[in-house]
């Protein structure tokens, strides 16, 4: 007899684990079963919604950048020209990835592809502590080389290594 999200009775009376393909539970209640039958985001996916990403930061910041600086924004060789470049180069996109995902599991770039960032050992909502955290080991994945980003294509689960530090998983988005 089918139970709460497509879970079956056993013999006992008790729930058995829910089905292959049910969505994972979401909350503090989801456990390992929740995470059973889902469909990791791949390499592929995952470099659309980092395109789709740095898009709407440039349409952000560009405009910004050239209203202080004006045409110095191109002929400079300067890592950084002032204290608004900061901001807007550093800050804001700390601060968009890391609100995207504590409150909507997802950047804009992954909502269009139907991904979340989900905690891999429950399947629910990950810490901000270690949302901040995967931000930050983004500069350990990029910095030999991008390998800890092309790790996605060879992993079992997908995960890139600022995945893999901070215990998360990029998973389809259940519906």
């Amino acid at each position: 007899m089918p139970g709460p999200e497509g879970a079956q009775s056993t013999a006992g009376g008790a729930p058995a684990p829910p089905l292959a393909g049910a969505p994972p539970a979401q909350g503090k209640a989801a456990g390992p079963a929740a995470l059973r039958g889902v469909e990791y985001v791949g390499f592929g996916r995952r470099c659309a919604a980092a395109v789709i990403d740095f898009l709407v930061i440039f349409v952000v910041t560009f405009p910004l950048l050239y209203a202080v600086y004006g045409r110095q924004v191109f002929d400079t060789d300067r890592m950084l020209l002032g204290p608004v470049d900061f901001v807007v180069s550093y800050v804001f996109p700390a601060i968009y990835a890391v609100a995207f995902w504590r409150y909507k599991q997802a950047t804009p770039g992954k909502m269009a592809i139907s991904a979340i960032i989900v905690d891999a050992r429950t399947g629910g909502r990950v810490p901000l502590a270690r949302l901040v955290g995967r931000y930050f080991a983004y500069f350990i994945s990029a910095v030999p080389l991008g390998l800890g980003f092309l790790w996605i294509a060879v992993d079992r689960k997908k995960q890139g290594w600022h995945d893999k530090i901070v215990r998360t998983l990029v998973i389809e988005e259940p519906f």
